[in-house]
């Protein structure tokens, strides 16, 4: 292996990190890896070292720093850029934060429980009624996470069809497809948000509006950024965290015959999921506005950083049987959603989507199991992101 090896690489397995992250993690905890443009970046492949860096004052989410790492030809777009939230740092970031925590709180997110789990029930009754083969991606993975974002937002889920196109090739298209749907995105939600500032409704876009827009603490195209950001997160990572968790327990039938046991340990069981699938290779992009010493390690001001959440959630270090997927595990800990103050604003929400979905499908249909190999599963994925365009499943 070369002394700076390639990241990120593919999977040929959805719920396996690719074979050369072994050795990767291996070098660690922070060493050099090869972007697909030729350039080199800094990475962190260490749990404890993820988190102590995710929290140094000199790491920079500004994605127009010159030395910000691109990992892939879709993150070049000036969309892709300039989000908000994502691509920004204190004390910008920490404003937008504390408009919108108060709305993805986890007793904000509780009060959603009923309603998520009236729509996941009718969900599963269509997977019942349409009978097996039934594919779990479109009956259930995709158009869930969709229905819950666009009432949580107040985005009319008419529209649904556009918007799960969209920003499936925001975050899995070449280059010019991702930047043409990240437009196509903004121009939908420059018209939607000018109606919630002509006519607020009841959703978070209508409440954003009354209590930031019309104080003028917030303007139209801040809005128009911030529903963007929420919309595709919300939604493109959530559905292949849903899928890829299913197949997981499918692929483990000693783990899911606990969980059948004992349903109450659904909770667990997601913790372990989420630590041991890692739906985004990434955790985190940044460049370094300081030097930072880490491990052992000097990184300079202007460097690339990269933290893998694959590896950090597979440190040796920290989990014992870091490979294994155990949902009685006593270490569950990972950095799935972040770490420090760019944590996942709708990990809450993440979370209740992935329970109630779990808990109703398995409970109802105990005897579920793929309808074909794993490895005929269609993934796409060029590394950063997974998404399995097919789930077809029996019982």
């Amino acid at each position: 292996m070369s002394a700076a090896p390639p990241y990120p690489q593919k999977r040929t397995c959805p719920y396996e990190p690719p074979e050369g992250y072994r050795a990767i993690g291996e070098q660690g905890p922070v060493l050099k890896v090869t972007l697909y443009d030729g350039r080199e970046s800094w990475i962190v492949t260490g749990y404890k070292e993820s988190r102590e860096i995710l929290t140094h004052p000199n790491l920079s989410s500004q994605r127009t720093h010159p030395g910000f790492p691109i990992v892939a030809p879709r993150f070049k777009s000036g969309i892709a850029r300039s989000l908000a939230l994502i691509a920004m740092d204190p004390p910008v970031h920490d404003t937008y934060r504390r408009y919108l925590n108060p709305h993805f709180s986890l007793r904000q997110v509780r009060k959603m429980r009923p309603e998520i789990e009236q729509v996941v029930d009718g969900f599963v009754d269509k997977i019942v009624e349409t009978g097996p083969p039934a594919d779990l991606i479109s009956l259930l993975a995709i158009p869930l996470p969709s229905l819950v974002i666009c009432r949580h937002l107040g985005v009319p889920f008419s529209d649904h069809e556009f918007f799960q196109d969209a920003s499936g090739k925001v975050m899995l298209g070449t280059g010019e497809e991702s930047a043409t749907a990240a437009q196509s995105l903004v121009d939908y939600l420059e018209a939607l948000t000018a109606d919630q500032i002509a006519n607020p409704t009841d959703g978070l876009l209508g409440t954003l509006v009354r209590e930031r827009v019309q104080t003028g603490d917030m303007g139209h195209d801040e809005l128009v950024s911030i529903a963007l950001v929420l919309l595709i997160a919300a939604h493109e990572t959530t559905s292949s965290s849903l899928a890829l968790g299913i197949i997981t327990l499918l692929e483990h039938p000693d783990q899911l015959a606990l969980l059948l046991d004992d349903i109450d340990r659904l909770p667990a069981a997601i913790e372990e999921i989420l630590r041991f699938v890692a739906t985004t290779d990434l955790v985190a992009t940044r460049v370094a506005k300081g030097d930072i010493e880490i491990a052992g390690h000097h990184i300079r001001e202007g460097d690339a950083v990269l933290v893998s959440g694959t590896l950090a959630n597979r440190d040796t270090a920290v989990h014992n049987e870091a490979d294994t997927f155990d949902i009685l595990r006593e270490d569950p800990h990972h950095v799935t959603f972040g770490f420090g103050i760019h944590q996942c604003l709708g990990q809450n929400l993440a979370r209740l989507e992935l329970e109630v979905a779990m808990k109703a499908l398995f409970t109802r249909l105990p005897k579920l199991r793929l309808a074909k190999p794993v490895s005929e599963l269609p993934i796409l994925g060029s590394g950063t992101v997974q998404r399995v365009l097919e789930l077809p499943v029996e019982w």
